[in-house]
């Protein structure tokens, strides 16, 4: 398969709304994110002298050890040179929506009791993973980020194209090594799987309203087919140049970029038209551009 023929791409009819820069939005996700973080560190991290990753973990294990301030305010402390750190080296927007994120974070933290009844340390641990891997994902999905590590590990992808998870298994590995010298290991190591479920919670959150699926169909009659897509699921296409291996004739491939919700129906369109076409579903992760989402610059 190579080369391109006649595309669609993009220039069908859309009617999505971008709501992604829209400061109400973002404000949005913040304050929703920043709650359910919150109620996930102080109602079950916390409780059972679990270390969350990241510098909450940090002020968490501060508190642990000294009994000074509360681990939302020792958060907020070691936030503000990484915030003037956000403010010279990301960007002022980025700046704003993240100390936004913190302030939330600690006032929810300070002022919001919500009791969840955990007894068993490890059952915590897992029920705090979901729970706060959910709230940090809703923020990370606004143009800001639940501030402490996100600040540097932002910077240092966008600079280096050094991935964010890398960062965040460097910091915690010095983290939980320095938590062996005051906590039991069996709270090292449930600590570790609410970490593990957080950073698996927060993907599947990122991906929740992103995923997409690209649909390569072959056949005869790809023409009849991506006017069906245009006309009846209102969406754009693309063909390539193909050709048979075996019949040794160039034909076009139509692509196609749709949701889960869109996929069934495309297969219903390709197989009424042509019940012998081959049809190729393949998982992506984001798409952005055209009619998609679009980029976000922080």
């Amino acid at each position: 398969m190579s080369g391109t023929s006649r595309s669609f791409l993009g220039k069908g009819p859309t009617f999505r709304l971008d709501v992604a820069y829209a400061v109400w939005w973002n404000l949005a996700l913040i304050t929703v994110g920043s709650l359910i973080v919150s109620v996930g560190v102080k109602s079950l991290a916390v409780p059972h002298e679990l270390v969350a990753g990241g510098v909450f973990g940090l002020a968490s294990l501060a508190y642990y050890v000294t009994g000074v301030l509360s681990p939302g305010w020792i958060n907020f402390l070691l936030n503000i040179p990484l915030f003037l750190f956000a403010w010279f080296k990301v960007s002022r927007r980025f700046f704003i929506y993240s100390a936004y994120a913190t302030v939330a974070t600690t006032l929810f933290y300070e002022f919001v009791t919500i009791p969840i009844p955990v007894k068993n340390q490890l059952y915590a641990a897992v029920a705090s993973g979901v729970i706060t891997g959910f709230g940090a994902g809703l923020v990370l999905r606004s143009l800001g980020s639940n501030g402490g590590l996100d600040v540097v590990a932002v910077h240092l992808f966008q600079r280096f194209n050094i991935g964010i998870g890398r960062v965040y298994l460097l910091f915690n590995t010095l983290l939980y090594c320095g938590s062996l010298f005051r906590l039991p290991l069996d709270v090292i190591i449930a600590s570790l799987i609410m970490v593990f479920i957080t950073a698996v919670v927060v993907e599947q959150t990122l991906s929740l309203f992103s995923q997409r699926k690209v649909v390569l169909i072959i056949s005869k009659l790809a023409d009849a087919i991506s006017e069906d897509i245009l006309t009846q699921l209102r969406q754009s296409a693309t063909f390539l140049k193909g050709f048979g291996a075996y019949s040794r004739r160039e034909q076009n491939v139509l692509m196609t970029v749709v949701n889960n919700v869109q996929l069934k129906k495309l297969e219903e369109i390709t197989f009424t038209r042509d019940e012998n076409a081959l049809f190729i579903v393949e998982n992506t992760f984001s798409v952005i551009g055209s009619s998609f989402s679009r980029r976000k610059i922080y």
